[in-house]
């Protein structure tokens, strides 16, 4: 996470460089609870979209909903998306912003639950981000998983594998992972081969206890 990114893009949506609240999004991606929910992967998100950003409408608004989509994390928790999405909200409002903006962040930051397909250009476009990971190299991709588990180290394994299958089993289930062209050719194929691996290891673990 970069500040001098941050202060661009603050400027950019006509907001002070607000230190303070870029340096609360570093403390909460720092927390030690997370394992891939970090720094990092606000860095992988932003590197993506910069590959794509011709291709946004709002670009300053995806960008903004990178920074904060993740913002609010507690791995038992169901309502982590909407307290990221509600903290981008008030502090886009908090800066002058109007509601309509507000809300269009609030919505991109909403979407990323993955449990609904996109309905426009730009929500399609943070999701493949988002989703990218699935379809990195398989080394990458195992390395993933292993940090999600970390991530849910309080769940029983049973339990961890059984919901995990479950999960993982929805993005198999879509006629197509990726909606935009470019994440589709990039990591449609592999990312059902790294999902269709990990299901197979979970279940194969699960058989074996």
């Amino acid at each position: 996470m970069n500040q001098d990114r941050w202060c661009a893009l603050m400027r950019a949506l006509n907001i002070d460089e607000s230190a303070e609240t870029y340096g609360a999004l570093e403390s909460a991606y720092s927390e030690k609870h997370r394992h891939y929910h970090t720094q990092t992967h606000i860095d992988d998100c932003l590197t993506k979209f910069d590959l794509v950003k011709n291709l946004a409408k709002e670009i300053h608004e995806i960008e903004l909903a990178i920074w904060f989509h993740d913002a609010i994390y507690k791995p038992l928790s169901s309502d982590n998306e909407r307290r990221s999405a509600d903290w981008a909200r008030s502090f886009l409002l908090k800066n002058g912003a109007t509601e309509e903006r507000a809300q269009r962040v609030h919505r991109l930051i909403m979407a990323t639950l993955h449990t609904a397909a996109a309905d426009d250009a730009d929500t399609a476009l943070l999701i493949d981000i988002d989703l990218s990971i699935l379809g990195e190299s398989a080394n990458v991709y195992d390395e993933f998983e292993k940090s999600v588990r970390k991530e849910y180290a309080l769940v029983p394994e049973f339990l961890f594998r059984k919901k995990r299958i479950e999960i993982l089993q929805t993005f198999l289930d879509r006629d197509r992972i990726y909606a935009n062209g470019f994440f589709y050719r990039r990591y449609e194929q592999s990312a059902r081969a790294n999902i269709n691996s990990a299901i197979a290891k979970l279940a194969g673990d699960a058989a074996a206890t």
